[in-house]
Parts: structure tokens; sequence; C-alpha cells
């Protein structure tokens, strides 16, 4: 296997992605500081088992010419091979996922006072240390504190949080890091030129993104590779071996979403589906090429990265200039929730086409500074805003946006206006979707009609919405047990009275976003707030029988005819003629039996 073949046998090999680690080392070695006890630790696969093996031969390394610890091995040493091959008397390599108990580190306890039988030290190697257990870490704290002069202890572990500070305190650490999508290609070239295999680039490329940083993962899929391929790595063989999407279909299926095109991402989708490529990878594919879109905003030179195929570098490049980062986030975050949901789905297919449609339906949606704007800017000028500006592009994430028309229509004043409060007032509009954002050029398509101005500024509003909507169930709702507590543009703030239906104020939100175009917030205040209509209409009432009982001639009629009490006082309308009348000074008005004037209506 190429992996086992191309094993590092010396730090140069090393150098490839964990320079920092043979510089430290290459220093201590030349000063003679050498430590007791190293840990090395990094994800699987980025060669902690290998360097551990590197260090020992270092440890022990010895020429006719060199008797010393060295990190220059290019000409082998009189152990070195026994090392590399793990068979030498005095290297102990231990599997701490097989050795976890205390009685395996007293063993080891018990052996290191014996000198080596031919070597320099005596090397013991933990591969996988977080798994032993408490007391075999307690047991092992004093040696490895104070060891004898003939003994090393190197550590490896892809789990560094699981192993106690106690034993990481008595240890030099070298974290080895994930080697770079470029330098496993590099590597990769290498070796197929080596081995003398025809290897296309994007072929590479793409092994090396699916290693993710593992230099074994990486050597065993390019095995795997030449296998399916018969010799030659091609890279529409690699793709359908990982099953993966062809990355230049990612990017016109990337550029139908933020057309917001629907139709046409579902046929691409459908399309890279039939070919073999599985829905879970296209979403990730998607994801990581949004990802590399918002890195170059800022980071242009990121585009000259190998493991990078030309379409991906140029089409990214071009996006970058032209979506905003708002809507690349936007996408990002439904992506991050989209794929796990598909990876859980019985039907991912039909899964992935769903996080499609709501990544396609998300593209005509505003984003959330226009709205704020246009909403401050149409409460400034009094219900005339301005068209918006293109946003400037630049790393300020604003990108090339499409101006919205603005249209605001008056409504038609009611025959009978109700007073309006002193507390603030909501006017809402309806925004229409933006024009897609289109890659290159961008076009206007012909402003829709605009809806009418909505006026939202108390309770009562939102009940006469209700009831001009049809939906008797939410007016009723709210009449009984909704208190007003604070209003505001899109925001609503209420205390709910005892009985309410827990679904209430995410249903009110629906519906007020359906009905006047934005989005509000209804949230609940540990405000009393004021009465529900309800209260207020009973207050009210209650109010008019009292006054009505203080009035004399009523009081009169009850006294005369035992047993009668007042069942509804009404307030009529005024007729024209008798508002002519209630124009008349007070003394030419007042009626001369009694305070009782027209438009009182008493019912006994």
């Amino acid at each position: 296997m190429l992996a086992r073949k191309y094993r590092p046998k010396d730090f140069t090999d090393l150098m490839v992605g964990q320079e920092p680690m043979v510089r430290t080392l290459t220093n201590a070695f030349e000063t003679g500081r050498i430590a007791q006890a190293y840990m090395l630790t990094g994800v699987r696969g980025v060669g902690k088992t290998t360097t551990a093996r590197i260090l020992a031969r270092a440890l022990n390394y010895k020429t006719a010419d060199i008797d010393k610890p060295t990190i220059d091995l290019r000409v082998p040493g009189e152990h070195c091979q026994a090392i590399m091959e793990g068979r030498h008397v005095d290297v102990i390599e231990m599997d701490a996922a097989s050795h976890t108990g205390i009685d395996d580190i007293r063993e080891i306890i018990e052996q290191v006072r014996y000198r080596p039988v031919s070597a320099r030290f005596k090397v013991y190697i933990i591969d996988e240390v977080h798994m032993l257990s408490t007391a075999a870490f307690n047991g092992l704290l004093k040696t490895l504190e104070e060891p004898p002069e003939h003994v090393k202890f190197i550590f490896a572990t892809t789990e560094i949080r699981k192993v106690p500070i106690t034993v990481l305190s008595r240890c030099q650490r070298f974290d080895l890091r994930r080697i770079s999508a470029s330098d496993l290609v590099g590597l990769f070239s290498t070796i197929a030129a080596k081995e003398g295999i025809e290897a296309e680039p994007d072929a590479l490329a793409m092994i090396a993104r699916a290693a993710e940083g593992s230099a074994r993962d990486g050597l065993s899929l390019m095995d795997q590779a030449i296998a399916h391929g018969g010799g030659v790595v091609q890279a529409e063989a690699v793709r359908g071996m990982l099953g993966l999407a062809d990355r230049a279909r990612i990017v016109d299926l990337f550029q139908h979403i933020v057309r917001g095109d629907v139709a046409s991402a579902l046929n691409e989708f459908q399309s890279q589906y039939e070919a073999g490529a599985n829905p879970v990878v296209v979403l990730t594919d998607l994801a990581d090429f949004t990802h590399l879109v918002t890195r170059l905003k800022y980071v242009p030179d990121a585009a000259n990265d190998p493991s990078l195929s030309e379409v991906e570098r140029t089409k990214a490049a071009e996006f970058a200039q032209g979506v905003a980062v708002t809507t690349l986030s936007r996408i990002w975050q439904m992506l991050l929730k989209g794929i796990p949901e598909t990876e859980n789905s019985s039907r991912t297919a039909g899964a992935a086409e769903m996080v499609l449609i709501r990544l396609a339906h998300a593209a005509h949606l505003p984003a959330p500074e226009d709205a704020a704007r246009r909403l401050a800017e149409f409460s400034s000028e009094g219900g005339a805003p301005r068209p918006s500006s293109p946003a400037p592009s630049g790393n300020g994430g604003g990108g090339t946006r499409v101006p919205y028309q603005t249209n605001v229509t008056a409504r038609a004043p009611e025959p009978a206006p109700r007073p309006q409060p002193s507390g603030p007032t909501a006017m809402l509009r309806a925004v229409p979707n933006p024009e897609p954002q289109n890659i290159g050029r961008l076009e206007t398509r012909p402003a829709e009609a605009p809806k009418p101005l909505v006026s939202v500024n108390s309770i009562s509003d939102i009940v006469d919405l209700a009831a001009e909507k049809r939906d008797v169930k939410l007016k009723a709702l709210v009449r009984n047990f909704v208190r007003p507590v604070r209003i505001e543009p899109g925001r609503l703030d209420v205390n709910l009275t005892e009985g309410a239906p827990g679904t209430l104020l995410n249903e009110l939100a629906v519906k007020l976003k359906e009905w006047t175009g934005i989005h509000w917030i209804v949230s609940t205040s540990r405000e009393e707030g004021g009465p529900t209509m309800v209260e207020a209409e009973t207050k009210a009432q209650e109010q008019r029988v009292s006054d009505a009982r203080q009035d004399p001639d009523v009081a009169a009629i009850l006294a005369r005819f035992p047993g009668a009490k007042i069942i509804d006082v009404r307030v009529r309308a005024p007729t024209p003629e008798e508002e002519a009348e209630e124009a008349k000074p007070p003394a030419a008005a007042e009626s001369e039996e009694g305070d009782i004037l027209p438009g009182d209506d008493i019912e006994f």
C-alpha cells in the first residue's frame, strides 16, 4: 500500500505540513535540551505514530561517525531499520486502547529501572494514550516526572482533552497540524511520478479534499483510485468512486440558487443525482463553494490554492464581486441546517430538493439591513421613501444589489375614524420581492402593482384587520386574551390573560406578516399592560349604567316601578339635525325637565 510504502523515514519527509515541530526538535537536539517525555496530538493520519518512531530513531542514532542524538538521519544508523519496523528490543510500542489498566502501567514502571540492551535510550511509545484509565494515569505520574536518565516516553493521542493536565504538564507537547490540500496535492503528484502513474490534477485535488488533512487517508484513496481506473487516476473515475458531483456543475447549481431560479436548480440537482452524486455530498460541496466565495471577498489570494479547479477559481472570484455577504451568510446558515436534515432523512434526494427550494426562494427576500433602512426612510420622510441606491460592493459585505421600487398608495379615509392614541403609530407597507441577483449583468423586472398602505397602531386595528380578512377565530382570541403593552413598527409587546392558547402569539405574528407584508415580532411582556378589548367594553358599559342610575329622571322611574332594573345603555350616533341642535348654546339645547339629552337611549 502507498501509505506504508511512502511512510516518512526521517525529519526531511516530515517537513510536509509539520515544519514548526521539526524546527523545535532541531533546536532542542542541537542544544542538548531533550525532554524526558513528548506528547504528540493531532487528527488521524497526520503522522503521530510515524513521528514517534522517527523521534525514537533520532534519540538512538548511531553510526561509525556519529554517536549522539541528532535529527540528521540521512544515513541509516545501527538501530534505524529495526526501530522503523517496530521490532527493536529497546523501543517498546504499546497500544493504550488494549492495555488500559494499572497492571500494564505497573509492568512498565518495573522495567524502567533496567538499562537498555543495545540502544542509548529505552523508549516507550504509547499510542492512543487517552484510553488509559484514571488509575493507570495516576500510577504513571511519579515515573513520568522523574524517570531514569536512560528512559524516554513518547505519547500519541487524537483526544488531547481527555489526557489529565497532570500528565500534560510533564510532557513537551507537539500539535501536528492538518496537512493542507495544496501540500497533499504536491505529495500525491510526487508519489504518482515515482510510481509511474498518470494522474489528472483535478483527480488529485478531489482526493486531497476528501482526505481532510490526513496523508494516510489520502494515500488510501489514491490506492483505490489507481485500482478503480486501471492504473490511471482520472477525475471522472474519482468522482464516481467518491460519489462526488462535478465541481463545475456545483458552480452552476450555486448560480441557479443565487438567481432564485428554482426550476433550473432542481433540474441541475436531478441530473447530478442521476449521474450518481450523493445528495448529501452535493449539499456539502455547495456549502464548500459558498465558503470559498465568501472567503474570496476578504482574501482574494485564496484563489491561488492548487486544490481548486480553474472553473472554481474563476467563477468564485466573479461571485465574490457580485453576491452580497448577507446573501452568502444566509445560504451558509440554511445549508448548515439542511445537510443534517438530509443525512437523517429516509428520502435523501427529496430532503435535498427541499433544501434547494428554500435556498432559491430566499434569494427573492430582501436583506434585513435593506428592510430596516427602507423602514427608517419611510418613517423619517412621512411615507415617501426614496428609491434605495445599490449598496456599494467590496469587503464591507454590501455587494451589488438591485434597487427596490417603492410605491405607496394612501388608503381611503374611514367614514368614522377612531381617535388616534398618543403612543407610536406603526405605518406598515408591503415590500415587493427584489429581483434575483444575476451574475455578470443586473436586470430589473417591471414593478408589480403596489399594495395599499396598512396602518396598525392599536389592538383595535388588529381586530378590525382580522374582521376584514374574515378570521373570526383570531379576532375573538385577540379581543378576549390580549392586553396591549407596547406597539412599534414591526413589534408588538402584549400580556396574555389566563386561559390564552399557547400558540396565540405565533399565530398573530404569522397573520400580521401575511396581512401587512412585513415581519412582526410578537412577544410577551412582564408589564401588566392595558385591558383587553372585552374588559374595556365591559368597564365602559358598567360606567354607562352607573351614570344612568345617577340621572334624576331614571332614578324617578326606577322608584316609581318597584323591581325595575337597567338592562342596557346604548349611545346612539346623533343625526345631522341633532348635531346642529347640539351646536347651539347650552342653555338652548338643555331640556327643561332634566339632563337627558338627545342621543341617549335607555332600556328598562
